[in-house]
């Protein structure tokens, strides 16, 4: 059976697809702020989804509420603090979106008007001890005071009942299924399946599993571009330093083969000969 081909037009991921709701951001914000029990879709303003890092496809978020700027990124499966830096470049691009929008005038002498930072990460991998929250200046500089700080609240937990909750929860099991049964199309339809049976996302999942299915297909394919395009670096590189090793003449090709595993005993010898040639 021929799998589907991928739509390389869609370059959401699940996280900024559910949350470029209105209802389901709102819920969102709720359950980060269930003492402000009356706010209402219409007070969600300026949501700003975009990639900040263009090197790839990070799932970040920036929306405000009154004078809140909330922004959240997330962290699929590998923990890294360099997180922190990615909140910290999103929040500083949202404010100068945010300045120039409302037309204020940083270089004038009145004060502008800003609303207050909230950073976030959305952790969904499988590390045993996560921490509560991470700051710049503890992670990056031993704690010291340095100019500016940011400060990241870390949101881990599975919990049924909020959307933050359900999402991790939703990617834990896409993470199960995937080791199942690699990057297929068949591991999303069973992490579909077994989340609308467990009540997780499942409004969301059944008005939209096709385009859940896309999104989640076009990653697979970004995924094999990328590492094709990795494998291709480093090849090169390795090539270029079997070529040095041979002109320096020290060892032997059978030595330089242990420090060029990717390179053939076959291709080691075209490369000698392509260097005598030119020399």
């Amino acid at each position: 059976m021929v799998e589907s081909t991928p739509k390389r037009k869609i370059k959401d991921s699940v996280f900024t697809d559910l949350f470029q709701d209105k209802k389901y951001l709102l819920q969102l914000y709720k359950a980060l702020h269930p003492e402000d029990s009356d706010v209402t879709e219409d007070e969600l303003a300026d949501i700003t989804i975009k990639h900040v890092l263009i090197d790839g496809d990070y799932n970040d978020l920036g929306f405000s509420v009154g004078n809140r700027l909330m922004v959240l990124v997330e962290s699929q499966s590998t923990w890294t603090y360099n997180i922190i830096i990615r909140a910290l470049m999103y929040l500083v691009q949202t404010y100068h979106d945010y300045f120039k929008r409302t037309n204020q005038n940083l270089y004038g002498s009145k004060k502008v008007n800003m609303p207050k930072p909230e950073l976030y990460v959305i952790y969904t991998g499988d590390r045993k001890k996560v921490p509560d929250s991470v700051s710049l200046s503890k992670e990056f500089f031993a704690g010291e005071k340095i100019s500016i700080d940011a400060e990241v609240q870390v949101l881990y937990q599975e919990n049924e009942n909020d959307i933050i909750g359900q999402y991790i929860i939703f990617s834990k099991v896409y993470n199960e299924q995937r080791k199942l049964h690699g990057a297929t199309k068949k591991a999303i339809l069973e992490t579909i399946r077994i989340c609308k049976d467990r009540n997780i996302l499942k409004e969301y999942l059944e008005s939209r599993e096709k385009e859940v299915v896309d999104m989640m297909m076009t990653l697979f394919d970004d995924e094999q571009i990328l590492k094709a395009y990795t494998k291709d670096i480093e090849d090169n590189v390795e090539r270029r330093t079997a070529i040095q090793m041979i002109k320096d003449g020290e060892m032997s090709l059978e030595k330089i083969a242990r420090y060029v595993p990717s390179l053939s005993m076959e291709e080691l010898k075209e490369l000698e000969a392509e260097v005598l040639q030119l020399a």
